[in-house]
């Protein structure tokens, strides 16, 4: 996140209750930025990233509880329910994102934001879970072209003028927007660095909008 968040939430039409601390960059686990509407009202909080999982397989070995922060198969038992009802949709708000490049053990950060936009809207599910509070994941999709060289899926990104239909579309809607063509490759910026994946370094463009803050 590389934008100040009382603009976002000016630009967005939104409240935002409370204040919001985002951890430098968000990982599977840690705080991000969602907006989610409540009686008519759109609000900004930071929630956890990642649905926790916990099979009985795993329970029997004596496993730690997995985070899944990608929704990839909406007919999974772990979101076909939640899918269907606009209560539990949100939207991930971020700036920049990053994939994995290069050779594994050696593995660098390449970046994607959105030219002539100072933030991206991912589709989403939040909800609040027993024993692990409100958590969201993202929805993903095929990636295009400016992505495919580093996954062959990507962020379910929203354009402004669909945000109401995520919010309140059916699950024909929800499906539509999984296969619809991506956003075009000519309108994200890409950032190839030479920083090693857990570096924990910023993308060359973050730096620049957070100066301006």
């Amino acid at each position: 996140m590389a934008a100040g968040l009382t603009e976002i939430a000016h630009h967005l039409n939104a409240e935002m209750p409370a204040r919001i601390e985002l951890p430098p960059e968000t990982k599977e686990g840690a705080l991000g930025l969602i907006l989610f509407e409540n009686k008519g009202r759109r609000i900004l909080r930071g929630v956890t990233w990642g649905f926790q999982r916990l099979t009985r397989e795993m329970r029997e070995r004596g496993e730690e509880p997995t985070r899944v922060g990608l929704v990839a198969d909406l007919t999974n038992p772990m979101w076909d329910q939640m899918v269907e009802d606009p209560r539990y949709r949100c939207l991930i708000i971020l700036t920049h994102f990053a994939n994995p490049d290069g050779v594994p053990g050696a593995r660098t950060r390449t970046w994607f934001s959105l030219r002539r936009a100072s933030f991206m809207a991912w589709a989403g599910f939040c909800r609040n879970m027993p024993g692990q509070g409100p958590v969201y994941a993202g929805m993903t999709m095929d990636a295009n072209e400016a992505v495919q060289p580093t996954n062959d899926r990507m962020p379910v990104l929203l354009d402004p003028h669909h945000y109401d239909a995520w919010f309140h579309g059916s699950i024909r809607d929800v499906i539509g927007f999984q296969f619809d063509t991506p956003l075009a490759a000519e309108r994200f910026r890409v950032e190839k660095t030479e920083d090693l994946w857990n570096s924990g370094k910023r993308p060359p463009s973050a730096d620049k909008q957070l100066a301006l803050i």
